[in-house]
Order: C-alpha cells, then structure tokens, then sequence
C-alpha cells in the first residue's frame, strides 16, 4: 500500500503540556481517514507538524518520502483551515488563481475548481461579499487545485448547509478516487460515518483508536440495540418476555452484548405472529467516540 503521510512516534510539547505523545498515523494514497478528539486532544498539533509550521521533539513525519515544510512536501500538500479568510478586495477567481500559481497548476484548473464548489456565479465578485459558507466553499476550491496528494481539512463542514455538506463529501470522495490521500478533522460524527474508510481517536495527544468503524465498534464491544415492532394485542407479552422498554406501546427496545444477538433473536423468533419486524442497530460513531475518548478508563489503543 502506498503510504502518502507517515508519522512515527510523534512527540511535542509546550512548556509543561505534551500536546502530542507518541503519536503514529498513517494515510495511504486514495484513503479517507478522520481525525477526532475533544478540543485540546492534538488534533491542531498534529496538523501544524504534518504542515511543518512546529517541529516534532521526538519522531518521524514523512509525506510522500519528503519531510515536513520542504519544497516538494509544500508541493504535495494542500490545507484547508477552520477558520478561511482571504483579502476581501480580491474576487474569488483570482484567490484560488494565486494558489493556482503557488503550486505550479494549470490556469483552466482554477474554473474548474470554482465550478466543483459551485461559486462559478460567484467567481468575479469580491469574496468580501461571501458568506460563511461560501468562504468555505472557496477555501476547498483553493485546496484541491494542483493535484495535490495529500490534503489536511480541518473542521472543512463548518458554516455549510446540508446540501453542501453532501455536495463536499461527494467532492473528497471524487478526490480520493484519483488516488489523494485526506485526512480531515471534525466534530460531526454523524455526517462522518459513512463518509469516511477510518477513523483515529485522539484523546490527550495520544492515539486511542485507529480502524474501521467495524474494527472500532467490535473492539469497544458496545451492545447492539435490537427494538421488536409488535402491536397494541402482543405488546405486553413481548415486553414481558423480552424486558426493556415499551415504545410508542407497540414497540420493545432493549441492548445485547454481541456475543448474545443470536440468541436473542432466537427468543424473539419464537415469538411468532407477535411480532411483525426487526430492527438492529450498532453502535454508532458517536457512541464509539465518546467511549474512547472517556477518561474514565484507560482504553489503550485499539488497532
């Protein structure tokens, strides 16, 4: 597998805090990988070295055989920050012109670039004038043009309605597809969920988890949801039979631990005509999150 970002060990420390600690991540040409973590976790930290804007105490960080902050990893990276202003006098065209010339591109890539993000309308006015979301919009436009084989995005939803949060998604997965390895930062779980190939948690500069969603959830070995539809006749005996909670009164819900799911839907298929579906769900992104992050235990890493 072809290795785009490659981090080893990474330490850095301010004064008396390690924002990061041992910190290894990999990103692999072509795969999306989110990053997550409270506020304060490292998540900043670790995109200022992978940029080479702060330099590791200890470790390793390598994108595309270059090290941080030189020409040829410059060349490779493209970064979008949380937080996007550009002159407001100067036109959108000619923000994402300039960072067109920065990195060597193709002049018909800036168009392009405006028209995937859906500012062509917009391209010659002044971005003064631009709302959040479309200063957003802008910043990922001045991001994907160059071809670059890396992009770091940092919270890259912010400001965007749902159409454009789809629309953006839509757009990384057309990048990766080309073989652009992302690594994207943000606090929205839920859009993150299916949109993504892994995820890393970090939790006080550490790395507490690094997989699939699939990997995540069978490590953390959460319960799975099972809620029984019945109706207002059978209701009580499946209650009864089952436990849990009543919902809607004709409906029952109640956790299983993996290994008992088969079992349990035993039970409920001898139930018969008393039921009429069955809905399972595994934990989400959210639930997996927060049981990493929680610092009332001591995970380790789940890998």
């Amino acid at each position: 597998m072809n290795m785009v970002l490659l981090t080893q060990n990474v330490s850095r420390r301010f004064k008396d805090i390690e924002a990061l600690k041992g910190v290894s991540l990999d990103v692999a040409a072509g795969e999306k990988v989110a990053l997550l973590g409270h506020n304060g976790a490292g998540k900043t930290t670790l995109f200022r070295v992978i940029l080479g804007f702060l330099r590791a105490d200890d470790g390793h960080v390598c994108i595309n055989g270059q090290p941080p902050g030189s020409r040829l990893a410059r060349r490779d990276v493209s970064y979008l920050p949380e937080a996007v202003a550009f002159p407001k006098m100067l036109t959108g065209r000619e923000i994402v012109s300039f960072y067109a010339k920065l990195k060597n591109a193709d002049a018909d890539e800036v168009g392009s670039a405006l028209e995937k993000v859906d500012l062509a309308e917009a391209a010659d006015r002044r971005c003064g004038g631009y709302s959040k979301g479309m200063r957003q919009r802008l910043g990922l436009a001045q991001a994907i043009v160059g071809n670059p084989k890396l992009m770091l995005l940092d919270e890259p939803t912010s400001g965007l309605d749902p159409i454009s949060r789809q629309r953006f998604y839509e757009l990384i997965g057309e990048i990766a597809g080309r073989g652009t390895a992302v690594l994207l930062s943000s606090h929205g779980l839920s859009e993150l969920e299916l949109k993504t190939d892994r995820v890393a948690i970090l939790r006080k500069g550490e790395v507490v988890a690094n997989g699939s969603l699939a990997e995540l959830q069978r490590s953390a070995n959460l319960p799975i949801r099972i809620r029984v539809r019945s109706n207002s006749d059978h209701v009580e005996s499946v209650h009864s039979r089952l436990g849990g909670e009543r919902v809607n009164g004709e409906s029952v819900e109640f956790d299983c631990p993996r290994p008992d799911k088969m079992d349990r839907l035993s039970v409920i298929s001898q139930l018969g005509k008393a039921v009429s579906d069955v809905d399972i769900s595994s934990p989400s992104l959210d639930e997996v999150y927060r049981y990493f992050s929680s610092d009332d235990a001591d995970r380790g890493d789940a890998t």
